[in-house]
């Protein structure tokens, strides 16, 4: 399943929206995220766990791969309903005066004998879907605000500048 966007912002700007996905809650279809564990080099880097309530389920990611402002690979560790998630990758290239999101995910619905035609005629069209709605929330979006570390207080002040789409 792959869905692609050009947000009218820069590359940076995209990438640290979309990978901090405690933003996607601006979706009407996505109910709850949060940020489980840290990754290595960055809170939402490689070996960051994830955790997401959507309407259409619950999931847990890690993290596989990060290299900003570029590329993000995940993969879903456990999923309710029970899925089989071989890769989900997300690319950004900076386009037009803005950010061409091209988000991938390749997963099927576990159910013996019915799972592939779950997987084409429900499922691909619920999460396609939902990762519209996602790159919807981040084409409307502000511009990203620093991220606070659990517990610390963030000191922004105000540049004027502030893009809103």
């Amino acid at each position: 399943m792959t869905v692609e966007r050009t947000i009218d912002a820069p590359i940076d700007e995209v990438f640290a929206w979309l990978t901090t996905t405690t933003h996607y809650t601006r979706s009407p279809l996505v109910l709850r995220c949060r940020l489980t564990r840290h990754g290595e080099a960055a809170p939402y880097g490689v070996g960051a766990v994830r955790s997401h309530l959507w309407l259409i389920g619950w999931l847990r990611e890690r993290i596989t791969h990060y290299d900003p402002p570029y590329a993000t690979e995940y993969v879903v560790d456990r999923s309710l309903p029970p899925s089989r998630h071989e890769l989900g990758r997300m690319t950004f290239t900076e386009a037009d005066g803005g950010t061409l999101v091209n988000w991938t995910t390749r997963a099927e619905m576990r159910a013996p004998l019915v799972g592939a035609f779950l997987t084409r005629h429900l499922v691909r069209p619920m999460i396609t879907r939902s990762l519209h709605s996602i790159l919807d929330a981040a084409d409307t979006a502000p511009a990203p605000r620093p991220q606070a570390e659990p517990g610390k207080p963030t000191a922004h002040a105000p540049t004027g500048g502030d893009r809103h789409r």
